[in-house]
C-alpha cells in the first residue's frame, strides 16, 4: 500500500515517523515545505502539491487543523480521489467530518475518520489512542495501518462518532485543566504548600493523571515547547461547544472555559502550552 501523509506539524510529523519505521512506503506534503525536511532525510518522498500526492497513493492520512483546511487539500477536486482511501486523523466535528465523507464517497472514494488521544511523546512512541468511525469491513482493513500508531484501535461506529467521542475527550482536557489551575492558584494565595495539595488530591477520587502532567508547568509558569498549545485547545472547545449545542445540551460550563481561553490568545499565549490558562486565571501578584 502507497501512502501518503498531509500535515506534519507537531503530532503529523512523529505520526508519520512512526510510519516510516514500520517500513511503509510514505508520500508527505506539508503547506510549509520546511516542516517536511527531517521527514525527506529519513527517506520520505515530497510531494510538491495535494493532488500530486493524492494521484500517487492509495491511501491519504490527514492530520490538518480543522475541517477548512482538509476541505481545501483535498475536495478542490474530488474526481481525484476515486478509488482513494481518506483517513482523517485530525479533530473536527462530527457534522463536518460526515460532511466530507459524503462528499469523498460521492467521488468514488472511501473515508474513515480516526483522531486519536495523547500528544508528542505518544505519537513518537505509538502509543496513541486510535478512536475510528467507518464502516466495520474499513476498520478492518486499516487497523493493521493504524496499529502502528496507537497499538489498539479501538472501532466507536459509524463515521461522526469517534468525533464526538474525541471532542468529548478534549473538553475534559480544557475543563479539568482550568478546575486544576483555579485550585492550585487558590491554595497558593492562601498559603497552602502545594505538596500538601498535591497529596490531598493524589489521595482523593477527584485525581486525574493530567494534574501531575501540568503542575511543574503552572507552578513554574513555563509555558513553552508546547505538546498542544493554547490555539488548539480553543478551537476544540469551540468544537465542543456546538456539538453540545446541536444535540441540545447546555454547554455554558464549556463556554467559561473558551471565555479564558479567548483572554489567554489576547495577551499571547496561543502558541504556548495551553497549561498557561493558569497565568489567564491566576495573574502574577505584584
Amino acid at each position: 500500500m502507497q501512502v501518503g501523509f498531509i500535515g506534519t506539524g507537531l503530532m503529523g510529523e512523529p505520526m508519520a515517523h512512526r510510519l516510516m519505521a514500520a517500513e511503509i512506503p510514505l508520500t508527505v506534503y506539508n503547506r510549509t515545505l520546511d516542516k517536511t525536511q527531517a521527514l525527506q532525510q529519513a527517506g520520505a518522498a515530497i510531494a510538491p502539491s495535494p493532488t500530486a500526492l493524492i494521484a500517487s497513493v492509495d491511501c491519504i492520512v490527514l492530520m490538518l487543523a480543522d475541517a477548512p483546511a482538509i476541505e481545501q487539500v483535498l475536495l478542490s477536486d474530488p474526481s481525484i480521489l476515486s478509488g482513494k482511501t481518506v483517513l482523517q486523523m485530525g479533530t473536527i466535528a462530527p457534522q463536518e467530518s460526515q460532511a466530507i465523507a459524503e462528499q469523498v464517497q460521492q467521488a468514488g472514494g472511501s473515508y474513515l475518520e480516526a483522531p486519536v488521544l495523547g500528544s508528542i511523546p505518544q505519537a513518537k512512541d505509538g502509543s496513541l489512542i486510535v478512536m475510528v468511525g467507518s464502516s466495520p469491513e474499513l476498520f478492518q482493513t486499516y487497523a493493521p495501518l493504524l496499529q502502528h500508531l496507537g497499538p489498539d484501535p479501538i472501532y466507536v461506529g459509524e463515521v461522526g462518532m469517534a468525533a464526538a467521542l474525541k471532542l468529548a475527550m478534549n473538553q475534559l482536557i480544557g475543563s479539568l485543566t482550568t478546575a486544576f489551575a483555579l485550585s492550585l492558584g487558590l491554595v497558593q494565595r492562601y498559603g497552602v504548600e502545594v505538596d500538601t495539595f498535591m497529596n490531598v488530591v493524589r489521595q482523593s477520587a477527584l485525581y486525574a493523571p493530567t494534574f501531575d502532567k501540568k503542575l511543574d508547568r503552572m507552578v513554574g509558569r513555563t509555558f513553552e515547547q508546547p505538546n498542544f498549545p493554547t490555539r488548539h485547545l480553543l478551537k476544540d472547545m469551540t468544537l465542543a461547544i456546538a456539538a453540545a449545542e446541536a444535540v441540545g445540551q447546555d454547554p455554558a460550563a464549556l463556554q467559561g472555559v473558551q471565555q479564558i481561553l479567548h483572554r489567554a490568545m489576547a495577551q499571547n499565549l496561543a502558541d504556548l502550552d495551553y497549561s498557561a490558562l493558569f497565568q489567564v486565571i491566576n495573574p502574577p501578584q505584584t
